[in-house]
């Protein structure tokens, strides 16, 4: 049996000379304001944590930032917006009493769809 391959689309169109970009998403549809917006959340380094995730299969957040060797609270920072925009999801774990969150990723790839 085929597995589903899991997509984030993003539409842009253009709107009276300003861009409008939406996620599509299953639970309500967020809206950047404009192509800046769109190029911050997925900036290279936003890409290296996705592609880390992919590649690496990190523990916790902690591991991640050290596959990275990028600052904890950077990194943590950058996945909580991810996750807001349903790039990736954080599942709990634990080790002995610490609690961890293990970064996965939620899609599969992503759609860009430019309308003009």
């Amino acid at each position: 049996m085929a597995e589903k391959k899991r997509i984030r689309y993003v539409k842009i169109e253009l709107e009276a000379g300003t861009f409008r970009t939406f996620f599509r998403r299953t639970r309500g549809v967020p809206n950047l304001s404009d192509l800046a917006e769109l190029r911050s959340l997925l900036s290279n380094e936003r890409a290296k944590i996705l592609y880390a995730i992919k590649t690496k299969r990190p523990r916790s957040l902690y591991h991640l930032a050290k596959i990275l060797g990028r600052d904890f609270k950077s990194v943590r920072k950058d996945i909580k917006l991810l996750e807001k925009f349903g790039f990736i999801k954080l599942r709990p774990g634990a080790k002995g009493k610490r609690k961890l969150s293990k970064p996965v990723l939620a899609v599969d790839a992503v759609d860009i769809m430019v309308e003009i």
